[in-house]
């Protein structure tokens, strides 16, 4: 049977199988050339700029390349799975260069301002205070306060950590708070 005269070029899907089962070169040169052009404009249209979207473009179509023998013309097909490829690249990229930019005026950054010598001596007294009022607490429910007051600790965490039932955690807490409470003579 003579040869056909008209052969019907491959279509991506195929030229990526054929990547991934033989590392056929004219195959990632076909694809080369339908796609890169495309998923640059893509990346440049979601604010990649010039260079970097040609920077970008290389490494998608690397990745193309080397992860060829994984694509699955089953799941998707060969536009679906480049763009895929390209998107999470874009996104892995803003995640490593994201800068966050801060006003040096904003309040919120100012230093605590300098505390009065008197405000610093009222301070030091309530604290002693309050390590006088947890002496006073029972065993247990000391340690659950330490845990999370001083070690910043989540209930859930203390828990695990030594064995107990969350709520039993959680109750615990709420009887030393409202002990302290009653010791400091806070009435809230």
């Amino acid at each position: 049977m003579p040869e056909p005269l008209f052969r019907p070029s491959p279509s991506f899907e195929e030229l990526i199988v054929a990547v991934g089962a033989r590392q056929d070169r004219s195959a990632f040169a076909a694809l080369f050339a339908h796609f890169a052009p495309r998923v640059k404009a893509y990346l440049v249209r979601t604010g990649s700029d010039s260079s970097g979207a040609d920077e970008l473009t290389q490494e998608v179509m690397l990745l193309v390349w080397r992860k060829a023998e994984r694509y699955d013309p089953a799941q998707a097909n060969a536009a679906t799975w480049i763009f895929t490829i390209a998107r999470n690249k874009r996104i892995d990229k803003f995640r490593r260069e994201r800068h966050l930019d801060f006003d040096v005026d904003d309040p919120t950054l100012a230093p605590e301002p300098e505390h009065l010598p008197d405000h610093r001596l009222e301070s030091a007294q309530e604290a002693r205070k309050l390590g006088e009022a947890i002496t006073t607490l029972p065993e247990e429910q000391a340690s659950l306060l330490k845990l999370a007051f001083y070690e910043g600790k989540s209930h859930s965490v203390i828990a695990a950590e030594v064995g107990l039932p969350l709520g039993t955690v959680k109750s615990r807490l709420r009887l030393a708070l409202a002990r302290l409470r009653t010791y400091l003579g806070d009435d809230r």
